[in-house]
């Protein structure tokens, strides 16, 4: 154990003297990934309650075909303006973003009202501007409120009840929760955990590996009266020990950032007190060796530290492709999934954030699992250090 501590000692000894490479390792992705995603969040959260409390500025082609129309929509807060002379300038308007909808009013509307026949109007919109669709929506939801107004007239008219054509009203029961509809946009910040614990880990997997190796230290080393199990295990230790800073980091990071977050103004709420930070770092913690052996292993195959730097960079987006599948497939937590690592993790961390009671069975399996499969990377990797031909 001695000699262990010794291997250990050394490695955080060394890359703790290079201040860039520390800087990157636990300031730069610990702090920048939180950072960017509070300040993506703030971005949504200012720019939809902006768009719902501003009135909705329609251009209209052909207003004078329907003045109720057009009064409808002033009082329901559309701020009705002129439009393009014809539909092939509201188009060309639409298309170049200087307009998000036009609405054109044919000259036939007032006589195919009147006569109660369909009037057609047209929304000029482009499907593939994600930035115009709520105003899109907006604008269509007015026209079919005005539509359902008039519909109910003309029945009145005729001496038939609207409810006739309701025969069922359904009323929505949402049994969301603040913090679960939070869960929405905080559902991905598993990955910026992982990754950023990964990059804490990262530097000092590939020095202490193909580092020493094209310094031509390794060799030395392996000199010393010192098993290269025992060296090994020495890396993968210090490995462990930054990426678990660097996962405090980020945790610590992410309580901060997100108590500047106005979630409230969507109905939302930030479950990420110092109880979550607590129980989230222990919940992704037995990744840490996995991540450790994982990497330390890639980089022992490799001969210089920029080809480490290749081959560990492309395996840190590996971890992370559950996480993506999961959020595409709304992914329910199962025991056959706690199985999987970093999506295990990824399934408890949305549970915790949306304060939903943890299975301890689940908890279970995630951290056995998740520890059986490192500490077979971590053999694995100890055979490849036993190899004659390692120095090769």
């Amino acid at each position: 154990m001695s000699r262990w501590w010794t291997v250990v000692r050394k490695e955080l000894l060394d890359n703790a003297r290079d201040h860039r490479t520390l800087a990157s390792a636990l300031l730069f992705g610990p702090l920048f990934g939180p950072i960017m995603f509070a300040v993506l969040i703030s971005v949504v959260i200012s720019q939809t309650v902006a768009d719902v409390d501003s009135p909705l500025e329609l251009p209209v082609i052909g207003a004078e075909h329907a003045p109720n129309l057009i009064a409808f929509l002033e009082r329901n807060g559309v701020r009705v303006k002129d439009g393009p002379a014809d539909l092939a300038e509201a188009r060309e308007a639409v298309r170049s973003g200087r307009e998000d909808v036009v609405l054109l009013i044919e000259p036939t509307y007032g006589e195919r009202f009147v006569q109660g026949l369909p009037a057609r109007v047209q929304l000029v919109q482009d499907q593939s501007a994600q930035r115009a669709a709520r105003n899109v929506n907006r604008a269509r939801s007015v026209l079919n409120a005005y539509s359902g107004q008039m519909r109910a007239m003309r029945l009145q008219a005729r001496g038939v009840s609207p409810q006739l054509l309701q025969p069922i009203v359904i009323d929505d029961i949402d049994v969301s929760t603040a913090t679960g509809r939070a869960s929405l946009l905080l559902g991905m910040m598993t990955y910026f955990l992982l990754a950023a614990m990964l990059m804490g880990g990262l530097y000092l997997s590939i020095d202490a590996t193909a580092g020493e190796r094209e310094r031509g230290s390794l060799e030395p080393l392996l000199t010393l009266p010192v098993s290269r199990s025992t060296l090994l295990l020495g890396k993968i230790a210090a490995t462990c020990c930054y990426m678990l800073l660097s996962l405090a980091i980020t945790l610590l990071a992410f309580s901060v950032a997100l108590s500047f977050v106005s979630l409230e103004a969507l109905g939302m709420s930030a479950n990420f007190g110092p109880r979550v930070v607590v129980v989230g770092f222990a919940l992704m913690a037995p990744f840490v060796l996995l991540g450790a052996a994982l990497m330390t292993l890639v980089a022992s195959f490799t001969k210089t530290y920029k080809e480490a730097q290749t081959y560990v960079g492309v395996l840190i987006v590996v971890p992370t492709l559950p996480i993506l599948f999961a959020a595409f497939l709304s992914v329910k937590p199962t025991a056959a999934l706690m199985t999987i690592p970093s999506l295990s993790q990824h399934l408890l961390m949305t549970a915790l954030i949306r304060n939903e009671p943890i299975d301890v069975n689940f908890v279970a399996i995630s951290v056995v699992s998740t520890l059986v499969i490192g500490a077979l990377v971590t053999w694995l990797a100890t055979l490849f250090y036993r190899r004659e031909g390692l120095m090769g």
